[in-house]
């Protein structure tokens, strides 16, 4: 993310091109939070389809309002102590102008601040998937409001704010490796170490219904992604958003053929599931490095986390946590790998100067990943857990054990996502008409 904070008079001129294509840019991103509603709502069963759509679609009414009324400030507005930013002027967005630029940039304020909405929309929603099964509604709604308010908006000050702690550092994170895929990885964590296991975890089958509608999901992250990564260099003047775009491509193929090749040597098939989420592995390593490292970089990229995140997913039944659909295997994992083979894989010839350990420039950057990851991680998954804790102990984070086999599509929103009352109707009619005249019945069979 190219980050810039105070609004300087000697802004250079807005730029149509540009401004065009950030909203471009931004809608891709908002596309990107019904997209992982259908990943995850094809990856659970039936019973619990729309309660996973419903997890993510939340979250853009809960942190589009809190945005508006606060989270732009805190995040993008004046550093106070390298780890909170403040802007009066930003609450309830009430005091920018239309054409105002941000600073060193081309394009409006709310066109920056748009863009930034849809990352702080889909990270809470990242989070759904490892709480699959068993989360009340309005405790899962009142966990988004207040973790975005805590954990995501302090977070992408520090990470994209100038005055927080890991930009000063020189944390790279181009798109949210650590702002948006460990946070929601480590928060992922939190919670289910609280609110536990899914009733009949590791004795009952619990695979996807719907392989397409994960597909499909998949599809629609890969094709929004696009605008999620190439989006955040804020422009299109210098060739750096066209090598994320590239980079984006390029690792996410490699990721799932290195997903795909594990799977067949670990377990004889290449699967569908394995091929949607070597995908979004791919797409998550690449998000933080791929302003910096070459498309070749990519490919190593790719592959790794492919292989790597693929190892990953089976940790939950070697430790006993029940991450539903794999979050922390996939995002928490993914942006790790790829957060920290910036230290290794950075050219110098991309975002910045900066070489990685191949490119002659050491282990220096190397360290100062590791220090973005670690306090990102840290900090996430401890408040993410004290959240889940006292709400579990006030409103109770756990639908009842009967509403849990039963279903929570029912219990929770009254609805089910798939309507069988039709199924047979017509020969349930044919039974009970009134009986034909032979005559008739042959005209019929005639």
């Amino acid at each position: 993310m190219a980050p810039a904070i105070t609004l300087a008079a000697d802004a250079p001129a807005l730029s149509a091109a540009n401004t065009g294509f950030m909203l471009i840019c931004s809608a891709l991103v908002m596309l990107m939070t019904p997209g992982l509603a259908f990943f995850y709502g094809g990856m659970v069963r039936v019973k619990s389809t729309l309660n996973m759509l419903m997890m993510s679609f939340i979250s853009l009414g809960i942190v589009t309002v809190l945005w508006v009324l606060y989270g732009f400030s805190m995040a993008f507005g004046t550093d106070s102590g390298s780890v909170i930013g403040w802007n009066s002027d930003w609450v309830g967005l009430s005091d920018i102008g239309l054409t105002e630029l941000w600073d060193g940039y081309t394009i409006p304020v709310f066109v920056f601040l748009v863009f930034q909405l849809m990352f702080a929309v889909l990270t809470p929603a990242l989070i759904s998937g490892a709480l699959a099964d068993r989360v009340k509604f309005t405790a899962w709604a009142l966990f988004v409001a207040l973790w975005a308010t805590i954990v995501y908006f302090p977070v992408a000050h520090w990470v994209w704010g100038a005055g927080g702690w890991a930009f000063e550092l020189g944390v790279i994170d181009f798109a949210g490796g650590t702002a948006v895929h460990i946070n929601a990885g480590a928060a992922a964590l939190g919670v289910i170490l609280v609110i536990g296991k899914r009733i009949g975890f590791k004795k009952d089958p619990m695979r996807p219904h719907s392989l397409p509608l994960v597909m499909l999901g998949a599809g629609l992250l890969w094709f929004g992604w696009f605008g999620f990564n190439a989006g955040s260099w804020l422009g299109n003047d210098d060739g750096v958003g066209a090598l994320m775009f590239v980079n984006t491509q390029v690792a996410t193929a490699a990721a799932v053929l290195g997903w795909l090749a594990y799977e067949k040597i670990r377990h004889g098939a290449f699967t569908t599931l394995g091929a949607a989420s070597g995908a979004v592995a791919g797409l998550v390593a690449i998000t933080p490095a791929g302003g910096a490292v070459s498309p070749l970089g990519a490919i190593a990229i790719g592959v790794i986390a492919g292989v790597l995140c693929a190892m990953a997913v089976g940790l939950k039944y070697r430790f006993g946590y029940d991450d539903s659909l794999d979050v922390i295997g996939v995002h928490l994992v993914g942006g790790i790998l790829g957060s920290l083979l910036i230290g290794f894989f950075a050219t110098g010839k991309g975002q910045s100067d900066v070489a990685g350990l191949f490119y002659g420039g050491g282990l220096d950057q190397f360290w100062k990943q590791c220090a973005g990851v670690l306090g990102v991680l840290a900090y996430s998954l401890v408040v993410s857990a004290v959240l889940a804790f006292l709400l579990d102990r006030t409103i109770g984070m756990r639908v009842s054990e009967d509403d849990e086999v039963a279903g929570i599509d029912q219990a929770e929103h009254a609805e089910t996502a798939y309507d069988f009352s039709g199924a047979g109707g017509g020969a349930a009619r044919t039974a009970t008409a009134a009986p034909v005249a032979p005559a008739e019945s042959k005209k019929v069979d005639a």
